[in-house]
Order: C-alpha cells, then sequence, then structure tokens
C-alpha cells in the first residue's frame, strides 16, 4: 500500500519508513512560527517551569502582526515580552516593528518554507504551508511551548481527503471563489482532523499567491493540514525567495496512495462565490446575494492581502470612486512598497480607501476596522463568524479581492465580472 504526500513528510520526521492514519508519531519540527498573541502565553509557560530555551535559534521566525503596531497598552505588553524574549535567545529571524508582517505571507516571502517539511505554528491558519508541498498545520500555545523547547511534537497522522481541481477559472473567478466553492460542499466540519489534498489541472494556471489562499481555508473545514504537490510553479517562487537551504525533499502521492474520499470540482463552472455569515462554508454564488447592501470593504489578511490580490482590486478601482469606507492592508513591508512603487497606492487614494501598515487587526475585530452593531462587511478574510470582525450584531461576508473591490464601488455586493 502506498502513501500519501502528507504521509511521507510526517514518515520522515518520525523516522520512520512508513505511517498510517490513525497512527500516533513523534514528529521532528523544521520551523515554527511564532506571533504576538499565542506566543507570549507559551513563553510564560516555558519561564514557569525553569525551561526558558529555545531548541534551535535558527529554525525559529518570530513576527508581532495581530496588534502591530501597538493598539493599546495590553497589545504593546504582548510586543515587549515577545520582544525580550526574541533577544534574549537570539532569534536569527526575528522580523521587528517596521519590517514585521502578516506571518502566513511573510514566511514564504521572506524564503523559510520549503517542500517536505514540517511547519507549526500557534495560530490556525498555519496551513497555508501546505501550498508548498509541506505539512503545515496549527498548535496552541502549549504545544508551541513545547515545540519551541525541544524541537519535537506527537501527531495522529491524519486520513486524506483528495480534491480534483478541473477546469480552468473564468475571467472575475480566483482562488477564493474556489475554497469558498470546496467548503460550501463539504462543510464546516467536513475535513475535521483530514489532510485536505488539492491536485488537478485547475492549480496548474494558479500563481502560489492564489494557492495560498486555498490551504489558507482548509481550517474552515476542520482540516488538519491542506497540501498541494510540488511543480514548476512551486519550483520558480523558491527560487526566486530562498535565500538559504536551497536544498529540499521533494515527495509525492504513490499511485497507490488511500483517501477516505475523492471530490471533482469543474473550476469552468464556478462562479464568483460570497461567504454568507455567519460560516465560511455558508457560501453561495454572487447572483444569490447580489444587492445586499454594505457598510464596509476589507482588502487585506493572510488570505488575501499578497500583490497580486491588490493588483486585482486595484484593476476594479481605476478610475472610480468607492461608496463606501474601504480598508486596504499590504500583508507585508515588501507587499507595502511594492504596491506603493506600482503606482497601486495612486489607485486606492483616489478611489477613496484608507491604506493601512501590514497588520492583521480588523480580521479578528482588533483594531483597524472593527465594525458597529448592524454593520455588514465584505471582507478577503478567512472568517465570518459572529462577532469576527467586531460587535456580535455586525456580519461579515468572505469574498474574493476582485469581488469586494467591486461591491465597494457600488455599495453593495455586486458581481465584479461587470467592472472588467
Amino acid at each position: 500500500m502506498g502513501m500519501t504526500i502528507t504521509e511521507k513528510i510526517l514518515a520522515k520526521a518520525a523516522g520512520k519508513e512508513k505511517v498510517s492514519p490513525g497512527q500516533l508519531i513523534d514528529a521532528d519540527i523544521d520551523v515554527v512560527m511564532c506571533h504576538d498573541v499565542t506566543t507570549p502565553p507559551a513563553i510564560s509557560m516555558l519561564v514557569k517551569r525553569g525551561i526558558d530555551k529555545v531548541f534551535d535559534r535558527e529554525k525559529i521566525v518570530v513576527t508581532p502582526d495581530h496588534f502591530q503596531p501597538a493598539k493599546d497598552i495590553k497589545s504593546a505588553e504582548l510586543h515587549k515580552r515577545l520582544d525580550e524574549w526574541a533577544r534574549r535567545h537570539n532569534i536569527k529571524h526575528y522580523y521587528k516593528i517596521g519590517r514585521a508582517g502578516v506571518c502566513h505571507a511573510l514566511l514564504p516571502e521572506q524564503g523559510h518554507i520549503r517542500p517536505g517539511e514540517v511547519i507549526v505554528g500557534p495560530d490556525s491558519h498555519t496551513c497555508t504551508y501546505g501550498a508548498f508541498a509541506a505539512f503545515s498545520t496549527g498548535i496552541g500555545s502549549t504545544d508551541a511551548a513545547a515545540a519551541i523547547a525541544t524541537g519535537q511534537l506527537w501527531f495522529k497522522v491524519p486520513a486524506s481527503m483528495k480534491f480534483v481541481l478541473n477546469g480552468s477559472l473564468g475571467p472575475g473567478v480566483y482562488s477564493k471563489d474556489v475554497i469558498l466553492t470546496v467548503l460550501s460542499r463539504i462543510g464546516a466540519d467536513g475535513a475535521l482532523y483530514k489532510a485536505m489534498e488539492f491536485v488537478g489541472p485547475a492549480l496548474a494556471d494558479m500563481s502560489m499567491e492564489a494557492r495560498m489562499t486555498i490551504t489558507n481555508m482548509a481550517i474552515e473545514a476542520g482540516g488538519k493540514n491542506g497540501i498541494m504537490d510540488f511543480d514548476e510553479i512551486t519550483k520558480q517562487y523558491l527560487d526566486e525567495h530562498l535565500k538559504d537551504k536551497k536544498d529540499y525533499v521533494v515527495f509525492e502521492s504513490d499511485d497507490e496512495a488511500e483517501y477516505i474520499s475523492t471530490q471533482e470540482f469543474d473550476c469552468s463552472k464556478i462562479e464568483p462565490t460570497v461567504a454568507l455569515p455567519n460560516l465560511p462554508s455558508n457560501a453561495v454564488s454572487i447572483g444569490d446575494c447580489a444587492g445586499e447592501e454594505m457598510d464596509q470593504a476589507y482588502i487585506g489578511s493572510c488570505t488575501n492581502g499578497r500583490i497580486e490580490d491588490l493588483r486585482i482590486a486595484a484593476q476594479i478601482l481605476k478610475g472610480k470612486t468607492v461608496a463606501i469606507r474601504t480598508i486596504v492592508v499590504p500583508a507585508t513591508p515588501v507587499i507595502w512598497k511594492q504596491a506603493k512603487d506600482e503606482g497601486l497606492f495612486d489607485i486606492f487614494y483616489d478611489a477613496g480607501c484608507v491604506i493601512a501598515a501590514p497588520t492583521c487587526g480588523a480580521c479578528l475585530g482588533g483594531f483597524m476596522g472593527v465594525l458597529a452593531a448592524g454593520e455588514k462587511c465584505v471582507s478577503t478574510t478567512n472568517r465570518n463568524f459572529v462577532g469576527r470582525m467586531g460587535h456580535p450584531e455586525s456580519k461579515v461576508y468572505l469574498a474574493s479581492p476582485a469581488t469586494a473591490a467591486a461591491s465597494a464601488v457600488e455599495g453593495k455586493l455586486v458581481d465584479p465580472r461587470r467592472f472588467l
């Protein structure tokens, strides 16, 4: 019996020839991602127990992002604790304020993600990095403490589900629409503790940025990880971004590998899609929700705050004026500068948008775009739970950058294909 790509990566990390779903393993960790909200509690656990150490100062990547720049005293204290800890242990890859960015955009951009590796972080959307043929998953602060100190964690090997993306995307349809369509079919717990393996010809036309949008939201179906095959597009991205350790191991699923289910999608039939409140899986085609009035549009986050996303939004906003408050947040300083240099900021400014520094703030209802009672926001983020972006009586509608930008112009949900 063969193994899936997820099983092969975990077998290597556990020093075993073979693993199977349900098996408990101890795995070596290649990268630990740390940010300002969930890492300070992990640090406190280690200090309290007298094991204030790191397993490898070069395998831990640190960036404040959720509340950066600090929005209040409490967030400033979190940043201070993170900063002191990173300095105390001489963490090599510490991205301070000014170079800090949204973690799941920053790590690939800065060359910290490689195929065949095991990557963890105390953030649920750490599954993003599976787009690079790596095993990547979110953990809690307690597990983060163990990973930071020992470089190991135990896992139950997840069973795999295969998602075959056939056809190609039409104009005005993007990878965000694809993953929302997948979620709408299988539901919020349709992949609970499963490896979601994405394959198929539609992926061949997607950039790494577009692919990361899909794996980013695997957790919204309860997935343990999202993962994709390595191909020439992956290699080209890595060639451009890896600064060191350019050697890596590429795994592929065996033809005889077992999957608990296989789902097929004709991507040529997917339309612009919107997740209605209050679940990412509550997704419908734009035709079923067009006309719903909005109060805010948000373009950013670890899901859709990359340069490709900003270009898509700018293409629609060019020469137009937004009808509602619209917030644009480049995910990293590199993306921020690139967008400025390309003239995208001029387009956003002329359209009447707010342009912010890299932050996760509004996505989790922290700051820089919090909603009041009764307000509605069309957002390129990944979650629309009750109160996710502010007041419990506010509503969040998830969409692609194209749909968010078009809806910003109209002040209501609208098909972005009208603007192409």
